[in-house]
């Protein structure tokens, strides 16, 4: 079985990136560092107005149906650009938590406002339990006890939390259970599969950040200039822009090869989303460190783009669960007796 994008998601995607493009500038992201939100909600409308709120929606609810595979591009251009806004924690995770609950009025009610862009979306996260962007969420979803619940943000006290990345914003969110909040029971399956989405959204967008980070450090060292000649031209430093190249690649169809398993409900799908989370981290904290020295150590100043893209890397490198998490998972699974490893069991469960 082979895997391959088809024309249509190819020309989403062109879509999408021409629109990031236009729309989300370095120069915007440190101008929404400085607000109290750090959002706008001028740019959130207009991911709305292009239909990306919708794409995760069941067509029957006002939204396009789309799987993992359309999204796993998607999230690499979000992070090629460092989209601040939670585009993929509310049209992504969130939304496919949601329509995999039972057909309730909770369920048809906030996958219409998902689909028109009128509500956001935030989860808690897997290890650390503070919750991203909950100062704006329409909703929380928050388990407890194996029941989900959906938390009303102004029934609960949010504290800040701090982040490296100031596009960032995190919650601990004190708050208890309430029989009105509840929206389904035995819901363990159902939030691993939405912390699964968040954790391979987060895998691909550091693709994206990492083929950023390769991008500026190829333009800088072709314009600086050492004893008469652009650096990028001394071997030394093409070897460190080469090995982030090459992480890049490996990284690339493991993340891919998660978004296939995930959208087709293997059996092992946690595995590969954690296989990809590691892959894509390493390869984007490899871009990270290649990029500060290969920028002369002055890449995390305000001043360089860089630090943007290096800083919500490191975010997202503990984002859905840590290293240590991902790896465990990985760990338990190759040393099954049993386990299917090997070119013949690529596509299979």
């Amino acid at each position: 079985m082979d895997f391959t994008f088809d024309e249509d998601q190819i020309l989403l995607v062109d879509s999408v990136r021409k629109f990031l493009m236009n729309e989300v500038s370095p120069e915007l992201i440190r101008e929404l560092w400085t607000r109290p939100t750090g959002r706008s909600r001028e740019l959130w409308n207009l991911l709305a107005a292009q239909g990306l709120t919708g794409l995760s929606v069941p067509e029957a609810s006002g939204g396009m149906g789309m799987n993992d595979t359309d999204w796993v591009l998607i999230a690499q251009e979000c992070g090629y650009y460092a989209l601040p806004e939670p585009l993929l924690d509310t049209a992504w995770a969130g939304a496919g938590l949601i329509a995999a609950l039972p057909d309730s009025e909770f369920r048809s009610q906030w996958l219409a406002k998902i689909a028109d862009g009128s509500a956001r979306i935030a989860l808690a996260q897997a290890q650390s339990g503070l919750v991203p962007d909950a100062h704006l969420a329409s909703v929380i979803l928050m388990p407890h006890d194996g029941v989900l619940y959906a938390v009303s943000p102004q029934l609960a006290q949010l504290t800040m939390q701090p982040s490296i990345d100031l596009s960032r914003r995190l919650y601990s969110v004190d708050w208890n259970p309430r029989d009105a909040e509840r929206v389904a029971t035995n819901a363990d399956g159902i939030w691993t599969q939405a912390c699964n989405r968040g954790a391979l959204a987060a895998a691909a967008q550091l693709l994206g950040l990492t083929q950023r980070m390769l991008d500026l450090s190829i333009d800088y060292t072709a314009q600086r200039k050492q004893f008469g000649k652009p650096i990028g031209s001394y071997q030394a430093v093409k070897h460190h822009l080469a090995d982030v190249a090459i992480k890049l690649e490996f990284a690339r169809p493991v993340v891919h090869r998660a978004a296939y398993a995930l959208a087709h409900g293997q059996q092992h799908a946690g595995f590969h989303v954690s296989h990809a989370k590691v892959a894509a981290a390493e390869a984007a904290l490899l871009a990270a460190r290649n990029g500060i020295q290969v920028h002369g150590a002055m890449g995390y100043t305000w001043e360089m783009d860089l630090q943007i893209f290096m800083k919500m890397a490191w975010a997202l490198d503990g984002a859905y669960g840590d290293r240590s998490f991902h790896l465990a998972r990985v760990r338990q699974f190759v040393l099954q007796d049993d386990a299917a490893l090997g070119p013949g069991h690529t596509f299979k469960d």
